[in-house]
């Protein structure tokens, strides 16, 4: 499978050349996992090197956390079976980055459940004053 399309990496630029703006927090654009595993990553940025992405990495021990990570390592992992990491085709990044990371620091894993994203954008303009979803609505 091939990871990053490049449509994929031409949205992941964009965010990446739109980091320098003030309140710059994307939605996640492409989401990874390993498939006989507990490791997931969400990008929302790609560097110009065209191998460093921006996200929320999940590598199953209970601690994501934001930062970067490399397409080609992630790429070259060998699982078992034959298996290698896999892009999710039908994720679609509902709400900012911010919101994804606050909820997996509470639920300490990557989710996806729309009530506990909900509920992470809900306090975090609770306590940051900051819009809880992309729109500024109230999701």
């Amino acid at each position: 499978m091939i990871l990053l399309t490049q449509a994929l990496r031409a949205r992941l630029r964009a965010h990446a050349d739109a980091a320098r703006r003030p309140g710059h927090d994307p939605a996640p654009v492409v989401k990874f996992f390993n498939p006989v595993g507990a490791a997931t990553w969400l990008a929302t940025e790609l560097d110009a090197d065209g191998d460093t992405l921006f996200g929320l990495a999940d590598l199953g021990f209970g601690c994501p956390e934001l930062g970067s990570f490399s397409l080609a390592e992630i790429a070259g992992l060998r699982l078992a079976f034959g298996l290698r990491i896999e892009r999710d085709l039908h994720f679609t990044g509902l709400f900012p980055l911010s919101v994804y990371a606050e909820a997996a620091r509470r639920a300490g894993r990557i989710v996806e459940e729309t009530s506990a994203l909900r509920a992470a954008a809900a306090s975090r303009h609770r306590h940051f004053g900051l819009p809880p979803t992309p729109d500024g609505g109230a999701g």
